[in-house]
């Protein structure tokens, strides 16, 4: 009987181990079951698409308007019109870029002006003491102001057709000198300053047709005039 106490003990070590690695194997299985690759979430998340506030090309900027030329003056013309205000006339001649204007009220007051013209139009006249005058020409019209006598008045000169425009006459009549300068506007009516020896008056009549004038009873021929 006292032998089998180590027998039995013995036999107690071996069951033992045997549960032992039985126990490990039901663990290292049950591992394994659940041991399987964990889902990729990067390869599982839908793909991003491009920003809806990207731009899909720089834009091309667009054209500028192109401007057309201004128009040119013409190489010939006459103008003739009044000041705003109605108190005088003014007439202007154009040729070649050239010009020359004359400013009437009719009574005791003129000047002749001359100048340039430029390519758009453009002018600025000059006469005797300090007068000058600065147009543009737009259209069939010739809008600007004129200065004459420490007075500066605003103008609208028409384009002229013949008879209208500027005529003038230079001459002796009788011993005196006779200087007179006319301005046939558009609708017929005349103004004009005749001076004889330096003295101003009102200018007679002048036929526009033939530029025939009566003074001091002689017959005077104007004539138009051009730069």
């Amino acid at each position: 009987m006292k032998r089998s106490g180590p027998l039995l003990t013995l036999l107690t070590g071996l069951l033992l181990a045997l549960f032992m690695l039985s126990l490990n194997a039901t663990t290292e299985t049950g591992s394994s079951s659940y041991g399987g690759d964990a889902p990729d979430t990067a390869a599982s998340s839908p793909t991003k698409g491009t920003p809806k506030g990207t731009p899909k090309g720089t834009p091309k900027p667009s054209a500028k308007p192109t401007r057309s030329p201004a128009e040119k003056p013409p190489p010939k013309a006459e103008y003739a019109g009044r000041t705003d205000d109605d108190t005088s006339a003014v007439s202007i001649s154009v040729r070649d870029s050239k010009a020359i204007a004359y400013y009437c009220d009719g009574r005791d007051t003129e000047s002749w002006l001359k100048g340039n013209v430029k390519d758009d139009g453009s002018m600025r006249l000059t006469g005797k003491h300090g007068a000058k005058l600065e147009g543009q020409i737009t259209g069939k019209k010739v809008r600007g102001t004129v200065d004459v006598d420490k007075a500066t008045r605003k103008f609208t000169a028409d384009k002229a057709v013949k008879p209208s425009g500027l005529y003038r006459a230079t001459t002796e009549v009788r011993g005196a000198k006779v200087d007179g300068g006319w301005i046939v506007l558009p609708d017929g009516r005349q103004v004009g300053i005749l001076k004889r020896d330096g003295r101003p008056a009102q200018a007679p009549r002048l036929d526009p047709e033939t530029g025939a004038v009566r003074v001091d009873g002689d017959v005077v021929t104007a004539t138009p005039v051009t730069p």
